[in-house]
């Protein structure tokens, strides 16, 4: 299986970056995707059970967040970004910030050499500064957060992709070191529920274990669980409901539409948050 490690996911989504970028009639235009997923990329796609079937819950994901994240700047006066886990983000570049902006990824050393080559000689939008780091080491997250917050008034944390591959302990470690530093007003997360979390195992679990990249973090309360912890959720934007509107629903989709109008009250909000991408503010 070509995925050797986590930041082997990163080259699986670009893949489907590239695929959407080739339409006509495409939601975005990541003209660095394809050139970023490479030959390795494809080949995880195509060995993927359902690899490309499933391309529209990442492409919906991506859409989604440059609309949350071009909203924040605009009208949430964030003047930076921290992007954790960036992998093969390339929203520095392809997306209309002010120049005034700092964007900052961060991402494992083999992950941020890799990008900064392949991205050799092109110009970012804004201020950019890719910085290579081990996210899992609490001294220096807390070290390198203390720093970035530090040249901010307000910040703007990212995390697409990283937290389902996390434990719960994980996660919760992280949300306070976010929390401790005063200039970091919001965070901007995809989560995954329980019941999504079985399926993707079931699915795809040999083969993201098999590159020491398991699935893990699920919370059933994602509301609860994050305002424990400081962070109060602003909004919740329900994949489903997204891929419905920017017309990229999974295959059969109707399917499950019909079968949640027949559910209520708490199981129908179950299946709507099923997946999807929160805005938490600090609290």
């Amino acid at each position: 299986m070509p995925i050797e490690n986590v930041s082997d996911t990163a080259r699986w989504v670009a893949v489907y970056r590239a695929m959407e970028t080739a339409r006509p009639d495409a939601l975005f235009r990541d003209p660095f995707a394809e050139r970023l997923a490479g030959e390795r990329g494809r080949a995880i796609v195509g060995e993927m059970k359902q690899g490309h079937r499933m391309a529209w819950a990442m492409i919906v994901r991506t859409a989604v967040l440059d609309e949350l994240i071009l909203d924040r700047v605009r009208n949430g006066g964030v003047d930076t970004v921290i992007n954790l886990a960036a992998g093969l983000d390339a929203r520095a570049w392809r997306l209309p910030l002010p120049p005034t902006l700092q964007w900052f990824d961060v991402d494992l050393p083999a992950m941020t050499a890799y990008k900064a080559e392949a991205m050799r000689g092109e110009r970012p939008a804004c201020r950019y500064e890719a910085i290579a780091a081990d996210l899992t080491s609490e001294t220096t997250r807390t070290e390198l957060l203390r720093r970035l917050s530090g040249v901010a008034r307000t910040a703007l944390v990212v995390s697409e992709g990283l937290l389902i591959y996390l434990e719960q302990t994980q996660v919760e470690s992280l949300a306070r070191a976010l929390h401790a530093q005063p200039s970091i007003r919001w965070w901007i997360a995809d989560v995954a529920s329980p019941r999504l979390l079985e399926w993707m195992n079931r699915s795809w679990g040999k083969n993201v274990a098999a590159g020491n990249a398991p699935f893990r973090f699920a919370p059933a309360d994602t509301a609860g669980f994050f305002g424990a912890l400081g962070w109060r959720e602003l909004e919740f934007r329900s994949a489903m409901e997204d891929a419905r509107r920017l017309r990229r629903e999974m295959r059969g989709m109707w399917f499950w539409r019909l079968v949640s109008r027949f559910t209520r009250g708490v199981r129908r909000e179950e299946f709507r948050r099923m997946s999807g991408i929160v805005v938490l503010e600090r609290s």
